[in-house]
């Protein structure tokens, strides 16, 4: 589902989001792997878990995000219809050396399997082995 209609609540609650460094940050990195556990953005991000979760609860009541649970892991995700915006701002954000730094970053933690999403993937592997 995309968005029919844009208004000012919802491009303030979208702005209202991107005012914060490190939501921008957290809702880049959901852009960029379509879902995310709490854990792995603490990793990634070297966020305290208060201060992660503090932002993803933010971003959830500003409607932006959804979650969905596996395991004891909770996902967080953008929900379908703020996606084709938020693409829209991050085209004009992806050569940020930030942003970059936290992709390069979560590339070597799912590589060296530290991250929740790649111990389910591995969990699933193995039982159907």
């Amino acid at each position: 589902m995309r968005l029919k209609q844009f208004n000012l609540v919802i491009g303030s609650q979208l702005f209202k989001a991107f005012s914060e460094e490190s939501r921008i940050r957290i809702l880049h990195l959901l852009f960029q792997h379509k879902e995310m556990c709490i854990s792995d953005l603490e990793q990634v991000l070297d966020y305290t878990q208060t201060k992660t979760s503090r932002h993803l609860v933010y971003l959830k009541n500003s409607g932006l995000l959804n979650s969905k649970q596996v395991d004891q892991w909770v996902f967080y995700y953008i929900k379908d219809e703020y996606y084709d915006i938020i693409s829209h701002l991050f085209q004009y954000l992806n050569k940020d050396l930030t942003l970059q730094k936290d992709l390069e970053t979560y590339r070597i933690l799912f590589s060296n399997r530290e991250l929740a999403v790649n111990k389910l993937q591995n969990k699933k592997w193995e039982s159907y082995q």
